[in-house]
């Protein structure tokens, strides 16, 4: 009998598959494992069966986390999903190795000092607020070139755009439009996408996928 599938190789099967039929390259898409509030003991199936990319939505939780996780196995690559403050500037560009959430002026002006105290570039996505929702952490659309502009005067590396779409609307028509703003900003790459839609994402141009639950089961 075929031994069942772990959760892990379930999403990749189906990222790959969306990938096909989207006419993509499979391993074009990179699978974020979003670790947050998830105990070493539970990341640690995930390492051993080969996933190497994870993702924290706090600073001081990945702190208190990663290092040993790291120290055991140094090919991890840690990615900032969460909002940052600007205070934490520091420590995110010396723990993470890409930040998500670059989302605001102030932000820019700390990560570069950060990155030029650090003697390390670090690339950054600039969160978009797709769906211009006053709870939501993002740059607004229209502020989006002039946030660009002053990342690329302050060397802030930016490598793409992220966004997270209203939670209950069709998720689609949100992922085109960063799709086309990245395209019209030379952007390649594209973080968007978790666990409830992330094979729209995929069809749509996703480069960074952010799963949580699919590979970890619900949080509590």
């Amino acid at each position: 009998m075929d031994e069942p599938r772990t959760p892990l190789e379930d999403v990749r099967d189906r990222i790959a598959k969306t990938a096909r039929i989207a006419k993509r390259d499979p391993e074009a898409i990179e699978l974020i494992a979003i670790s947050k509030t998830h105990p070493a003991e539970a990341i640690a199936p995930l390492i051993a069966q080969g996933q190497r990319l994870f993702g924290e939505n706090r600073v001081q939780e990945a702190q208190a986390k990663w290092p040993a996780l790291r120290e055991a196995h140094p090919d991890i690559t840690l990615h900032l999903v969460g909002q940052l403050q600007s205070n934490k500037a520091d420590d995110a560009v010396a723990l993470f190795d890409c930040i998500h959430s670059l989302d605001r002026s102030s932000l820019v002006s700390a990560l570069a000092k950060a990155m030029d105290k650090a003697g390390r570039q670090v690339p950054c996505f600039v969160q978009v607020n797709i769906g211009a929702e006053e709870q939501k952490g993002g740059c607004a659309i229209a502020d989006v070139p002039a946030l660009l502009a002053e990342a690329r005067e302050a060397e802030v590396p930016v490598t793409g755009l992220m966004c997270v779409p209203p939670l209950d609307l069709e998720p689609a028509p949100y992922f085109a439009l960063l799709a086309k703003m990245a395209a019209d900003h030379g952007l390649a790459q594209l973080s968007m996408g978790m666990s409830g839609d992330f094979e729209t994402a995929v069809m749509l141009g996703a480069t960074h996928v952010r799963v949580g639950s699919a590979l970890f089961g619900a949080r509590e």
